[in-house]
């Protein structure tokens, strides 16, 4: 027997990201917790969370482009990525607007089907044009206030997910996919 999905966003939510065709998301802070560690050698150490990769995969799965902008690039990272079949990543990114609308004029699409995951202030240019801006609970204050939706999962712990699942219901595919795994 089938049970009908958990997962619910209120109907405003769905309506703002029914169109959303690429989903841009930070990784700092929105992917990580935003903990930055070395190692010893100085090399630098992350910490994902397996949900917020599935949600990725599922993005991909549902026609939906997810799409990395970073300010900082690390082999940690990069690995992640490549394992999660993300290609369109822009590395060491402090400006992150000029790689936001190169990836959409290669995509051939507008700010009004792309959605944005961020957490601090060079986040902005992106998320206040996109149809959608969604932040973790722990992202600054003015992030937040511009956000059309604050996460209840923190960042680093299933954030990210929570972003990709709420874009999977208005896309009408979030029951689908939930029902290859019944």
């Amino acid at each position: 027997m089938t049970l009908p999905p958990a997962r619910a966003f209120a109907p405003e939510l769905l309506l703002a990201a029914q169109g959303v065709k690429v989903a841009f998301f930070d990784v700092d802070g929105v992917m990580t917790d935003g903990g930055i560690l070395y190692s010893d050698e100085g090399e630098t150490l992350k910490r994902f969370h397996t949900l917020d990769g599935l949600g990725l995969k599922l993005l991909q799965r549902a026609g939906i482009t997810p799409v990395v902008i970073t300010g900082r690039d690390s082999k940690p990272l990069r690995k992640r990525l490549e394992a999660l079949g993300v290609g369109e990543v822009h590395y060491g990114t402090e400006d992150k607007r000029p790689a936001a609308e190169k990836t959409l004029a290669s995509l051939g699409l507008d700010w009004s089907q792309a959605a944005a995951m961020g957490d601090d202030w060079p986040d902005l240019p992106v998320m206040r044009r996109c149809a959608i801006a969604v932040a973790p609970p722990d992202a600054h204050v003015e992030v937040r206030q511009c956000a059309r939706y604050v996460t209840q999962a923190a960042a680093g712990h299933g954030a990210a997910r929570e972003f990709c699942d709420l874009l999977l219901v208005a896309s009408g595919r979030y029951a689908q996919l939930l029902e290859a795994y019944g």
